[in-house]
């Protein structure tokens, strides 16, 4: 009973530092956000603050989600060390209470934290950053993407010089099915029932085009059997034709969303529309496995908080103390940015690459807190 009541105590008083670090962290983060997005804003009539504002805020949550793990460790270095300050974690393992037996209230919070983030915060933040991207391109960089994936279906918009200055083309089709392995080259990415809308500049619709399939060709797409509907919507004849393009299969991927515009429950879906349709998916691939592994690295980063903050402080080293996890926690994120580029790579294993920092910071934290411990 005195080692589970101990335990709900340390608990709360690493989640209440914990959360108390978070936000600190995340509104600081958003303060430099924001001086940043209102200088790129100054030279822009019409920006105001309050879109600004909007932008900033929308990507709050991306922020939170994203220093997680530093929070967990620096709330809990605080939060051990005002505890061991105290004297009361002296005083109950002078009793006989185990280490590990007052850490697993603080280790289940930790968890409890990454399977949230993991399960709620994910989603709520692609949604909200996927928000604050297009209102920053719409307004702050006057760019828009090239490439959406709407009920299966794959949208391109692609500037077509045949409608005038300024003109567009709005293309729809299903993704060809490809084979396990096969690469998407410049002739071998196809979309199966097409549907192309041609618009002026002034978003006057010309001619609609309606095709079975297209192929991308190196500076064209190559339509079949492509029946044209002009403004006057009477059907031209079926023929074989060619529309001028600057699309590449290699920047038609890279103008996929971004893997952080992704909730966890959406990812899967979107891999498998990638895959199918012949992209890769690994940057996918290795955002959805670093979110599966996120409960344990808060885990981890827990322990370590233990580990490095349970000394007493009459022995000294504060600063050292302090400084060094939040050295061990930095050393996980370069860690982590290693194995994520060797894993965009291929070099590494997705599952490797994404669980390896988890890993490698969880049996730390065990080896110091065994040497802690059992001397």
């Amino acid at each position: 009973m005195i080692a589970a009541t101990l335990s709900l105590y340390v608990a709360r008083r690493f989640a209440v530092m914990v959360v108390s670090m978070l936000a600190a962290l995340a509104g600081l983060i958003a303060l430099f956000d924001l001086i940043e997005l209102m200088r790129r804003a100054a030279t822009r009539q019409d920006v105001g603050f309050g879109l600004v504002a909007q932008i900033a805020g929308l990507r709050v949550p991306f922020v939170a989600l994203q220093i997680l793990p530093f929070a967990i460790l620096i709330g809990g270095i605080i939060a051990f060390w005002r505890l061991t300050r105290s004297s009361e974690l002296i005083v109950a393992r002078a009793a006989g209470i185990s280490a590990w037996g007052f850490l697993a209230g603080p280790v289940l919070v930790a968890l409890a934290m990454g399977v949230i983030a993991t399960a709620a915060l994910s989603p709520l933040s692609s949604i909200l950053l996927a928000r604050a991207e297009r209102l920053d391109a719409a307004y702050l960089r006057n760019t828009a993407g090239i490439t959406a994936i709407a009920g299966g279906r794959l949208w391109l918009r692609q500037a077509d010089r045949g409608a005038g200055e300024g003109g567009v083309a709005i293309i729809s089709g299903l993704p060809a099915p490809r084979r396990a392995g096969a690469l998407v080259t410049a002739g071998g990415f196809e979309l199966n029932t097409v549907s192309i809308w041609r618009i002026s500049a002034a978003d006057q619709p010309l001619e609609r085009i309606e095709a079975p399939r297209a192929r991308l060709m190196p500076g064209h797409w190559a339509l079949d059997a492509a029946i044209v509907f002009p403004a006057d919507r009477a059907a031209l004849p079926a023929r074989a034709m060619e529309l001028p393009t600057e699309l590449t299969a290699s920047r038609i991927e890279d103008s996929f969303a971004s893997p952080d515009t992704l909730g966890f429950w959406s990812l899967p879906a979107f891999i498998g529309l990638l895959e199918e349709a012949g992209f890769s998916a690994v940057r996918h691939r290795l955002r959805l496995q670093s979110l599966l592994a996120l409960p344990l690295l808060a885990a981890a980063m827990a322990l370590l908080a233990a580990g490095f903050s349970m000394r007493h402080t009459r022995r000294g080293g504060v600063g050292g103390m302090i400084a060094s996890g939040v050295s061990a926690g930095f050393a996980l994120f370069v860690l982590d940015r290693i194995t994520g580029e060797f894993g965009q790579a291929g070099t590494l294993p997705v599952t490797l690459a994404a669980w390896a920092p988890a890993a490698a910071g969880l049996l730390l934290a065990l080896a110091l807190l065994v040497h802690l411990e059992d001397g």
